[in-house]
């Protein structure tokens, strides 16, 4: 096996490693946040390290959203008791919109492509930091509105994707804005 060659996928797998440690730490913890914060780098780097060093492929792509939706599962697991106390109702209800579009996203992409889609546009990296940023302000005064701030970004970026699905003939995993469609 080359190392080199395989490295960000190498260092997607310590995110997924990194993720399935989360499940053992106590939430909200020193130690949940110093390897949640493992995950995170991870998940800036292998990508980087892809892009700079031109070993981007359809395995390693696949392989990043794999680990993403692990990562955010597992994140929802470890917290929502805390979230559950903390945010009021509405924002479950906004919530709830957002998945529903991001869920109709994926179905429009299933259906037009015949396979999962999901895109890295710059709105869905802005929702992903924005949502690995909400627990360090989850215990603060000011959690309630970050989380409608989450949310709108979330909503945005899953709008944008799912027009790019309607709008676009083919399937392009690195649109990375509605606006530079071609």
């Amino acid at each position: 096996m080359n190392i080199k060659k395989n490295l960000p996928n190498c260092i997607t797998c310590l995110r997924i490693f990194g993720t399935a440690f989360l499940l053992f730490t106590e939430s909200l913890s020193s130690l949940f946040f110093i390897t949640y914060l493992f995950t995170g780098v991870t998940d800036a780097l292998d990508g980087l390290i892809a892009r700079k060093m031109n070993l981007t492929s359809d395995f390693g792509a696949k392989l990043d959203s794999v680990a993403d939706l692990l990562f955010y599962t597992v994140l929802l697991a470890k917290i929502f008791p805390s979230l559950w106390e903390v945010l009021p109702y509405q924002i479950w209800i906004v919530l709830a919109a957002v998945l529903l579009v991001r869920a109709a996203a994926y179905t429009v992409a299933f259906v037009k492509y015949r396979r999962f889609a999901s895109i890295h546009t710059y709105m869905n990296k802005m929702t992903g930091f924005a949502i690995f940023a909400y627990p360090f302000f989850l215990m603060t005064p000011i959690a309630v509105p970050v989380a409608f701030t989450v949310c709108a970004i979330g909503g945005l970026a899953s709008l944008e994707e799912l027009m790019i699905h309607i709008f676009r003939s083919g399937y392009e995993g690195n649109a990375r804005t509605i606006f530079l469609m071609r």
